[in-house]
């Protein structure tokens, strides 16, 4: 029997709210907004639902430009004071990235535990899952951080920057011999 097979034989039904992994948005994510948002005398509005719907379909932490090239249908003019009202409501946070554009996505506890690799060209950021052995890893290294600073650790956030696949591709080319970029080139013609 695998080792993640519980004794009984019987896997633990999947996390429905992983939409990291491109799993679409569970009810229960929609009802915990609605919550939340109840919870500040605020409602759930069409454009809110549309928001958290974006979001977590998008397997990625977005700005609002980018929120609104996925749907088309939400109006610029509400998105902003949307994405402010969700993030108060503990719905949405915000992400911190390489650049000075926000970027956001929902709050952990809706969408799963992750982190972040971010290019430090373009300022994409993207979500990646960790494995349960680096998180044991990561555990053990803010432990260990933690008491040596005398802190009592209750979470942790790790976003790592680079340069993502796209960057590192302009970056090849840009950096090509001149004869040979014009080699390829015509090749293309």
């Amino acid at each position: 029997m695998s080792p993640d097979v519980p004794a009984g034989g019987r896997r633990p039904p999947p996390d429905p709210r992983r939409s990291v992994s491109g799993v679409s948005v569970a009810p229960s994510v929609h009802e915990q907004a609605a919550l939340r948002l109840g919870g500040l005398d605020q409602r759930y509005t069409p454009v809110r639902r549309a928001l958290v719907t974006t979001m977590s379909t998008a397997g990625r932490p977005l700005s609002v430009p980018e929120i609104l090239e996925a749907n088309t249908a939400l109006p610029q003019s509400s998105a902003y004071r949307n994405v402010t009202v969700l993030i108060e409501a503990g719905v949405v946070r915000r992400v911190t990235g390489v650049d000075d554009h926000g970027r956001f996505e929902l709050a952990e506890d809706l969408a799963g535990h992750h982190h972040h690799l971010a290019c430090s060209r373009c300022g994409k950021v993207e979500d990646i899952v960790p494995s349960s052995r680096l998180e044991r890893a990561m555990d053990e290294a803010a432990r260990v951080i933690a008491d040596e600073q005398g802190y009592e650790v209750i979470g942790h956030q790790f976003d790592l920057v680079g340069t993502c696949p796209v960057c590192q591709e302009a970056l090849r080319a840009s950096t090509m011999p001149t004869a040979r970029r014009r080699t390829d080139e015509t090749e293309d013609s």
